[in-house]
């Protein structure tokens, strides 16, 4: 199947863009295209006109300021894993995105274009909302600044409003231990469950900061908050651990689908809590900024 007719426009500034999708309520943006073009392929959506920014250099920066680490809506995958400051400053990132895809795919794919998916079973986005995640949403005129839970509302569903564009996400910069891990039925497939973790470890090996994640166990990626708590100020033993990985299979509300049924997932979802969990504290086995 092909896609439906629809107009084609490449800008050269974010100005341009904007002043497209506040005249044309029907347009979509193409970035990377590795999610939405397949989308059009299959006719699932028929925009009037296609939004081409790929070529704007102003939203392909990385950069630190503070304990924060600023990506540009077109950083793209691969702009990530190689890069040494996401290695020093923020490598669950690149820990994440090395599971998506092949590397034609990392090579195409960007943040920006992750975020306003909204899929929940995204690798990103996830690493993102583990790490404190923030999404700058720019209109003509304006600019703000949307959590990333509160961005995401459900499956392909976000806060983006007609005529905004996502132009960069912050995340959590700093010294924290993170670990990332997924299910799969084939090597870089949709994910089954995926777990990610951020943590600062004392040392005695207990935990002063905690923030676990999962995709694929409900509408969209989700922290596992309640699970999380009940670790910090404590060096988790196998009972702790398990413990901790019950409470996390009461946050979730994962369905059956193609890939995996419910209740695997909801198995998953507690083993992988723990998984992550483990690895951060495993001293030199865990990574760390």
């Amino acid at each position: 199947m092909k896609a439906a007719p629809v107009s084609y426009q490449r800008v050269s500034t974010v100005q341009q863009a904007l002043e497209i999708l506040a005249g044309e309520p029907e347009a979509r943006v193409l970035a990377g295209g590795q999610s939405l073009l397949p989308m059009l392929n299959m006719r699932l959506l028929r925009p009037k006109v296609l939004v081409d920014i790929a070529e704007l250099p102003e939203l392909a920066a990385m950069r630190r300021d503070h304990d924060v680490l600023e990506l540009g809506a077109l950083v793209r995958y691969r702009d990530i894993e190689r890069s040494p400051l996401v290695a020093a400053d923020a490598p669950l990132l690149a820990s994440a995105v090395g599971h998506v895809g092949d590397l034609q795919v990392r090579n195409r794919g960007t943040v920006g274009g992750s975020i306003a998916q909204g899929d929940p079973t995204a690798e990103l986005p996830l690493a993102c909302l583990v790490l404190d995640g923030r999404v700058t949403v720019t209109s003509l005129g304006s600019s703000r600044t949307v959590h990333l839970r509160d961005f995401l509302l459900g499956p392909y569903d976000t806060a983006l409003e007609p005529g905004e564009l996502v132009t960069g996400v912050h995340v959590r910069a700093g010294p924290v231990r993170s670990a990332f891990a997924e299910a799969t039925r084939r090597h870089n497939d949709f994910a089954i469950v995926s777990a990610a973790a951020a943590g600062v470890v004392d040392h005695d090996g207990r935990f002063q900061e905690l923030s676990v994640g999962l995709g694929g166990v409900a509408d969209t990626v989700m922290l596992a908050s309640q699970a999380s708590s009940t670790l910090i100020g404590h060096r988790p033993d196998e009972d702790l651990l398990a413990a901790a990985a019950d409470i996390c299979r009461t946050e979730i509300s994962p369905v059956s689908d193609t890939r995996a049924s419910a209740d695997y997932r909801h198995h998953l979802a507690g083993e992988y809590f723990r998984r992550v969990v483990l690895e951060l504290t495993a001293g030199e086995g865990a990574r760390a900024a």
